[in-house]
């Protein structure tokens, strides 16, 4: 098996680690504490620059085509500087490859140069509700068919980046008779749509500095030529994203993980306590090999997922493996970071606080660790 990387895929994990050192790491901390969107959004205009917005989209329609390996490694190096630019990114980059699969000419053309270039900031994911968490077929959200195309009501929860993305991917029940499952379709909404609105911004623990907004449809009418893929067949298409979703949270947590283990361990060699750097004690060292082998083997899960979308192969479990054992692994660091630090872990001042809150929640978006189980065994069984 050959693990060597191409010039290509080394040189996109360069471009995005030395950006986020440059770019990223001076406003961190102040993005997570303010909330300010405009940091953010300033950084996404430039990480589209860079091509980071559609790193598996064709070059045809403005991406970088560079494959799912390039994508994770350089979402892992976003990531384990700010996880709040990490999650937008990822999403967005998931919005476009749903673009490139299910869309129409038309719509490649119309949408997909917009949301590369940063004339769309961002792309939502709408499929949460308060009904419909682990369980999308739970969904309330209906869309009628009418003479001007399609009528949508409903609301959407935890929708990532909503506050400012120009467009969101909306999932809504189009045949309330269809078994679960079987009624649902999925719609492109942009942004200034009438009966859309933008409800509030949620107060979260971690990668505050990523909005998290409800939605709401409101008689929201949209075009004919919005439907995204084919009528009724809505939950395949969540489905068959999801998979990418979770390679772009597993190497987000992999970044996570790395971020706050690379801060404690250049902090326990200089920390001074009996006459020693910390470092030197055997608690310590476990702490230290423990987390890098974990995030080590976590991100050649993710790697291998990875391998296996861009080369056309079945991937739906190993990217469940991936971020299952990447979440829980960057969870654990980030504990055991704050732990080598001591008090000083656990105060602002020092970034592995903001690390430990942002990894918490990689364990519960894109499906939860618990569903990422159920997933794994059903396929292990199955096969």
């Amino acid at each position: 098996m050959d693990f060597k990387f191409k010039d290509e895929q080394l040189m996109i994990q360069k471009t995005a680690r030395e950006f986020a050192k440059k770019e990223l790491e001076p406003v961190a901390s102040a993005l997570d504490k303010t909330k300010d969107f405009s940091i953010l959004i300033s950084n996404i205009k430039k990480m589209a620059g860079l091509g980071f917005m559609g790193l598996a989209v064709p070059e045809r329609y403005g991406g970088v085509e560079a494959g799912a390996v390039a994508y994770s490694l350089a979402l892992t190096e976003i990531g384990k500087v700010c996880a709040s630019t990490a999650v937008t990114m990822s999403v967005t980059n998931m919005v476009a490859e749903l673009l490139v699969e299910f869309g129409t000419e038309s719509q490649k053309q119309k949408y997909l140069p917009k949301l590369l270039s940063g004339a769309y900031v961002a792309g939502s994911f709408g499929l949460t509700e308060s009904s419909a968490g682990s369980d999308p077929t739970g969904m309330k959200t209906t869309a009628f068919e009418n003479k001007n195309g399609y009528l949508i009501n409903g609301s959407k929860l935890f929708i990532t980046s909503a506050e400012y993305a120009g467009l969101i991917i909306v999932w809504a029940v189009t045949d309330k008779q269809a078994p679960r499952g079987k009624g649902m379709s999925t719609f492109i909404v942009e942004r200034g749509t009438p009966g859309f609105t933008i409800g509030k911004n949620e107060e979260k623990m971690g990668q505050r500095g990523s909005a998290t907004n409800e939605v709401i449809f409101e008689n929201c009418q949209i075009p004919k030529e919005n439907l995204l893929g084919k009528l009724h067949d809505g939950y395949r298409v969540a489905l068959t994203e999801l998979s990418g979703g979770r390679i772009g949270i597993g190497s987000l947590a992999v970044g996570i993980g790395r971020g706050a283990m690379d801060f404690a361990t250049s902090y326990a060699k200089e920390r001074i306590q009996f006459g020693h750097p910390i470092a030197s004690f055997q608690a310590l060292q476990w702490m230290i090999a423990d987390s890098y082998t974990e995030l080590e083997a976590a991100q050649l899960l993710i790697l291998r997922a990875s391998f296996l979308k861009e080369t056309g192969q079945p991937y739906g479990c190993e990217a469940a493996m991936g971020k299952l054992f990447a979440s829980e692994s960057a969870n654990r660091a980030c504990y055991r970071a704050v732990q080598m630090l001591g008090g000083y872990g656990y105060v602002e001042e020092y970034p592995v606080e903001r690390y430990y809150r942002d990894a918490r929640v990689t364990t519960i978006y894109e499906g939860t660790s618990e569903i990422q189980r159920l997933v794994i065994a059903r396929a292990i069984l199955k096969s």
